[in-house]
């Protein structure tokens, strides 16, 4: 099959690292994959893969993208992709208005997927004008289902997959200790606790705060760190957490490392990895990731991080908002010994796959029975 996905941009975060491994693991398997997208720091990657990657700028949510439409239509007829799987509202806008310059029996079938929660407006529901749905986890799947006049046999949960190869089966080299304990000497010998994310206050940063200042009264050889970058406009809530970690005296038991491009190396190197999201999360990727690492979770019981966690790991899921809780399970996660974590296949790249092209297969026999 030839497959084009549509996304805004390859930059970081969870729904491009998704695109690119999914993309790798369809060329593996003999498949054309080509990305549209404004590009990225991750188009490179991509293109080493085997993918193809088209420029193009669909990524504003403004009338200006709609320019776009065009250049998009002569791109599907050109490509003559088999499959368009939009993975973003406004791509998705331009994706449908340019196939209607297109014959219907010329036309590639579309799968779009909700990655998220979106605001119930006539914007976000072009996502269900797709041939067929993919939801990343239950939760997502109950939003759209209650909120959308969606049949069921038309959605599909396919859960996010981690790539166990990728995760397992690795050691922290020499040099690498060598060149991390030169940078942060405030965490040798310490009981690391790690908060990935992007910096956002929906993501549970000030929780994380308030948890360690209860931690490390108990175990004050634990170091926190909050690893991920403050995208542009959230620099004055970064300020904020550095103001809170120092009214809690925290400033010599949390560090701020800003975006990393380590994180597979610092999931191994964590003793807990902490998810605190102030609202259900629809999947929740570093859950899955880390515990593929071996490395124990705690998160708070909501959304689709506790839906990974009642799967793999229930001895991490925690009472929502309740810090002192959580700052007891983290304590009794280091002192359990080693984890016992299973990943289910449906978490396993493997099967996302499968599954995926399962739904391609699907939609273009009933396509082609209705042409």
């Amino acid at each position: 099959m030839r497959i084009l996905q549509a996304l805004p941009a390859l930059y970081s975060g969870g729904v491009e690292r998704g695109t690119l491994e999914f993309a790798s693991d369809l060329v593996k398997r003999g498949h054309e994959s080509y990305v549209v997208s404004k590009g990225g720091p991750m188009a490179e990657q991509l293109r080493g893969q085997g993918s193809n990657h088209i420029f193009m700028p669909i990524h504003r949510k403004s009338p200006a993208s709609f320019g776009q439409i065009l250049p998009m239509r002569k791109l599907l007829r050109e490509l003559k992709p088999d499959i368009v799987h939009v993975r973003s509202r406004m791509p998705a806008w331009i994706i449908r208005l340019a196939l209607k310059g297109i014959p219907v029996s010329e036309r590639p079938a579309v799968v779009a997927t909700f990655h998220g929660m979106y605001s119930v407006t006539p914007y976000s529901a072009i996502m269900t004008r797709a041939d067929h749905l993919i939801a990343v986890s239950g939760c997502v799947r109950d939003y759209v289902l209650n909120n959308y006049p969606v049949p069921e046999n038309k959605l599909t949960v396919i859960q996010r997959g981690v790539d166990l190869n990728a995760f397992r089966q690795r050691e922290l080299s020499t040099q690498w200790r060598q060149r991390w304990y030169r940078q942060y000497p405030q965490l040798a010998g310490k009981k690391i606790i790690m908060m990935p994310g992007r910096i956002s206050r929906w993501k549970g940063q000030l929780d994380f705060l308030a948890m360690m200042a209860k931690l490390v009264r108990q175990r004050p050889d634990c170091h926190g760190i909050v690893v991920g970058g403050a995208e542009p406009g959230k620099e004055p809530f970064l300020e904020e957490l550095e103001k809170e970690r120092a009214r809690l005296n925290l400033t010599d038991h949390v560090s701020f490392l800003g975006q990393r491009n380590d994180m597979t190396t610092l999931y191994l190197l964590a003793d807990v990895v902490c998810h605190m999201s102030t609202k259900p999360e629809p999947f929740g990727r570093t859950v899955t990731e880390a515990l593929a690492s071996g490395t124990p979770v705690a998160a708070y019981n909501r959304g689709g991080a506790a839906e990974t966690l009642q799967a793999c790991f229930r001895d991490g899921l925690v009472t929502p908002d309740d810090t002192d809780e959580f700052a007891g399970t983290v304590l009794r996660l280091l002192d359990s010994g080693p984890a016992d974590i299973e990943i289910p296949y449906r978490f396993q790249l493997q099967a996302q796959t499968e599954a995926t092209l399962h739904v391609y297969e699907s939609v273009l026999a009933e396509r082609a029975s209705q042409l």
